[in-house]
């Protein structure tokens, strides 16, 4: 109602509150990751110091060692061994002539640069003495000098400050002399030792093969228990036998505590970057081939590659927790209730057991607007051989051996593990005596539910929540676990298992299911059931405006207005199926749905319907022969 009063003749002009009050779509693509991250790792870095050559005529050396003097009487390939052998020694023992000579440098550096320690030090005590001659000499000064022994106190105090300096850079220069005669030292003991054949060739690297023979079947099994590995304290000292060195970093972030990141480089600040693996095989056989090299810290490398997938694949905000221990998953869980804007949750640095999948489906339907991603198993078999046993992803025939997660609405289950290059295995897979093929370095299989994170975010952004997260190529993935064919993926379809496979030479997500598939029935696409999520969340968070507003006719015309206003906006985007709004959505507020009985207990009821768009997830074309004749 105006204030203003009329009194004079003219033309007034007033301003009306809008009945409008615009509904803004809420975010769908900030993600929260969790993961088992130890306090502090560590990280391979290049070794500037390394020398191929000698690596490799070390390795070989070991090699020819470990295999004896050859049969009895070929003498020809003892003497070709032994050819082998003494050129293989021949280039150690020019390297070691090269360590010593580098060494007798370094020591002559080091004795000259503690002559320039005492000389600095010498100096610096007679400054001293200089400045404190000066200040006894200025403190008992009369009016007639002082002026002239202020000045000489100033120039003394100067000459002390710059003498300091000198000390400083002086002791400096003998401490970083110092360390490189002990890391200089330390490469010649390891390449006498592996001369002398009395360590391994690389100075913690790969051992000799085990004598015993591989099995003659080698049947890989889930790693469930995510537990660290101790370094061997080799590894952080230089050997100009290894590519590599191993750093220690410290964590910045506490556990159970939540970061968020908005690119890859903030996550490494926080978390670090791509974590070391062993450096002896888990079982050495006298088989290179099937040598295998875990990491030293599974949940910090799940975790990582996930994160790292996120962002290359057209993720922008992450929210990242790490934890201690798996007991911990609750805890993380309850904290990220805090943070309103998740719509993703994956939890990629746990093991992929039955107990973290419900407790992840048990929050994200507690918490109604979230949606879950879940990673299968790496390793689904029968125990018996490394083939995909399908049966363990159907409800109805694995029974007990099932390795999938109940059905959930809220939530995707993507398989099989896909294959990435490890920059941290890529560089120790450089050192020749883990004997990988060079077409195999740094090849890695991870949990793909980062990944699917980012084309997610990126399918929103692009093209809206709406469309559905499949039929895209995984950016950074090369290879899968295991080859899903047509036949299986028509087993693993209704299940909810949305299958990744090679689609024109391309890791390609193809399923879009939430967890149980067919069970699910009208909630078994993925896009249908996180659109509904966003509707439900715009529209909860655009209305607040109502609330304590009278409950009239007047309130009802205005909610009409604004979800009306809100949904055909989303119409617009293609959201919804109907060729005009009304064949779209329906908004009713009206006298029928709010009595008096219901407004006398202050609720206003408002009902909604939605025609959401499906994806065309089968495409069907008839095709039939003509005669050429024009149809009618």
């Amino acid at each position: 109602m105006s204030s203003a009063t009329y009194l004079a003749p003219g033309v007034y002009v007033e301003e009306v509150p809008s009945a409008q009050q615009p509904i803004a779509g809420v975010g769908t693509n900030v993600v929260g990751f969790i993961g088992i991250v130890p306090p502090k790792i560590y990280v391979p870095v290049p070794n500037p110091d390394y020398d191929p050559v000698a690596a490799r005529a070390a390795a070989e050396l070991a090699e020819l060692r470990a295999a004896g003097p050859g049969q009895p009487g070929d003498a020809a390939a003892r003497a070709r061994a032994a050819e082998a052998a003494a050129a293989n020694l021949a280039v150690l023992r020019n390297t070691e002539d090269s360590l010593n000579r580098e060494l007798t440098d370094l020591k002559t550096q080091l004795d000259a640069a503690q002559t320039a320690v005492n000389s600095a030090q010498s100096a610096l005590d007679a400054a001293n003495t200089a400045e404190q001659n000066a200040t006894t000499a200025f403190e008992a000064a009369t009016d007639a000098n002082r002026a002239e022994l202020q000045q000489a106190l100033e120039d003394a105090s100067a000459k002390q400050q710059r003498a300091q300096r000198a000390q400083t850079q002086a002791v400096q220069k003998f401490n970083r002399l110092d360390a490189a005669v002990n890391a200089k030292a330390a490469e010649l003991t390891s390449l006498r030792a592996s001369i002398a054949g009395t360590t391994p060739p690389a100075g913690g690297a790969a051992p000799a093969p085990a004598p015993d023979a591989a099995p003659a079947k080698l049947v890989e099994q889930e790693d469930d228990t995510y537990e660290d590995i101790k370094q061997d304290d080799t590894l952080l000292a230089r050997s100009i036998l290894r590519p590599f060195i191993l750093q220690e970093f410290t964590l910045k972030v506490e556990s159970l505590d939540t970061k968020l990141c908005t690119n890859f480089t903030e996550y490494a600040q926080r978390f670090g970057t791509f974590s070391a693996y062993k450096d002896t095989p888990d079982l050495p056989y006298d088989n290179p081939d099937l040598w295998t090299f875990s990491p030293m810290h599974p949940g910090h490398h799940a975790l990582t590659h996930a994160v790292n997938g996120f962002f290359k694949n057209g993720g922008t905000k992450a929210f990242v927790c790490r934890i201690d221990r798996e007991e911990q998953l609750e805890d993380a869980l309850e904290n990220f209730k805090s943070i309103d804007e998740l719509a993703i949750i994956a939890i990629p640095g746990l093991p992929k057991s039955a107990d973290n999948w419900e407790a992840l489906m048990t929050h994200v339907e507690n918490r109604e607007n979230c949606f879950a991603i879940l990673d299968s198993q790496q390793v689904v078999n029968d125990g018996d051989d490394n083939d995909l046993d399908v049966q363990q992803l159907n409800y109805t025939s694995a029974g007990e051996n099932a390795a999938l997660p109940r059905p959930c609405k809220n939530a995707a289950f993507y398989f099989p593990h896909i294959e990435v290059i490890d920059p941290a295995k890529l560089l120790q897979d450089g050192d020749v005596a883990r004997k990988v093929n060079p077409k195999y370095r740094g090849r890695t299989y991870v949990a793909p539910s980062g990944h699917l994170a980012g084309i997610y975010a990126r399918t929103d952004t692009e093209r809206g929540v709406h469309k559905a997260p499949a039929n895209c190529v995984i950016r950074g993935a090369i290879e899968v676990k295991y080859y899903v064919s047509k036949p299986v993926q028509e087993l693993l379809n209704p299940q909810g298992v949305n299958a990744i496979r090679i689609m024109n030479n391309a890791v390609t997500v193809w399923g879009a299911r939430t967890i149980g598939g067919d069970a699910n029935s009208e909630w078994k696409y993925v896009s249908v059931r996180r659109l509904f999520l966003f509707l439900q969340k715009s529209i909860e968070e655009g209305t607040q405006w109502i609330v304590f507003e009278p409950n009239d006719e007047a309130l009802w015309g205005k909610i009409r207005l604004n979800v009306s206003a809100f949904l055909t906006n989303v119409w617009r985007s293609g959201a919804l199926f109907g060729a005009t709004p009304e064949e779209a959505f329906y908004v009713k507020c009206d006298a029928e749905l709010n009595p008096p009985e219901v407004r006398d207990l202050g609720q206003v009821i408002t009902e909604i319907g939605v025609a959401i768009v499906r994806p065309a997830e089968f495409v069907i074309f008839r095709i039939t022969q003509s005669t050429g004749a024009p149809r009618t």
